[in-house]
């Protein structure tokens, strides 16, 4: 039998990345699994390696699509038992030469979208009588690195809601655990953007060349633990996974 047997997952930005690890691992261990992103074509072919997945389209943006996406996990396996808020992206600049566009974009993506996921993800978890809410943060959102402000705002933003949806899920009751998983240097897309983007001796290049880059499955392990039973005793705590990037 597998940890997550008969359980229903949503992950955002499922077509890549940890995303995609996260929904093959949850997978893997039973859960019937939907994943959503606005990488349509890679998003259906990602559903179609993973047993028992489905893909939606999916603007983590928008409320009206949040709405949409839960109203038909729902309908299609008649709850939701664990979200996985990981969706993300990352434009580079610093404070000084960063547009207001940009950084706008990166609060809507991975703060906003947050917010928008675990409140209407909440009321049908409520009702279940359980749910693990687990929330992608980032090691930047907890250390200063000159050229992601609005990353950083972001991340560190989504560690404190963490914390604060935590606590209201266990004023109300409801027996929901929320935390957050701060990766430090993963292989990923985004790391490969990183390496394109900015120059070879930048800080932030420096500390992942320093402490080593880990795997997808690092996080993805995580991931399933606070989904899982295993974890049932941890709720609004941010797990850092960085190889001791954020103590040097």
């Amino acid at each position: 039998m597998g940890k997550l047997d008969g359980r229903v997952a949503l992950i955002t930005g499922g077509a890549s990345g940890l995303g995609a690890e996260d929904a093959r691992t949850l997978a893997r261990e039973g859960a019937k699994v939907v994943i959503t992103d606005i990488q349509e074509e890679l998003g259906s072919k990602v559903a179609s390696e993973i047993p028992g997945c489905t893909f939606l389209k999916h603007d983590v943006s928008s409320e009206a699509e949040w709405q949409a996406v839960i109203g038909k996990t729902v309908e299609m396996h008649g709850t939701i038992d664990i979200l996985v808020n990981n969706a993300g992206l990352v434009r580079f600049g610093t404070i000084e030469d960063m547009s207001f566009a940009d950084y706008k974009l990166q609060i809507d993506i991975m703060l906003d979208s947050t917010f928008l996921g675990c409140k209407y993800a909440i009321p049908h978890m409520s009702k279940n009588g359980n749910g693990s809410i687990v929330n992608m943060a980032s090691i930047g959102g907890i250390k200063g690195i000159s050229v992601i402000p609005a990353y950083a705002a972001a991340k560190g933003g989504i560690i404190a809601m963490t914390r604060s949806i935590a606590i209201h899920c266990r004023e109300q009751g409801y027996r929901i655990r929320v935390n957050s998983i701060a990766p430090g240097g993963i292989v990923t897309p985004m790391t490969a953007q990183a390496v394109a983007e900015l120059d070879a001796d930048d800080p932030g290049l420096k500390q992942n060349v320093d402490h080593g880059m880990g795997q997808p499955s690092d996080i993805a392990n995580m991931v399933l633990y606070l989904a899982s039973d295993d974890g049932r005793h941890i709720t609004g705590t941010n797990i850092v996974i960085d190889n001791g990037e954020t103590i040097a």
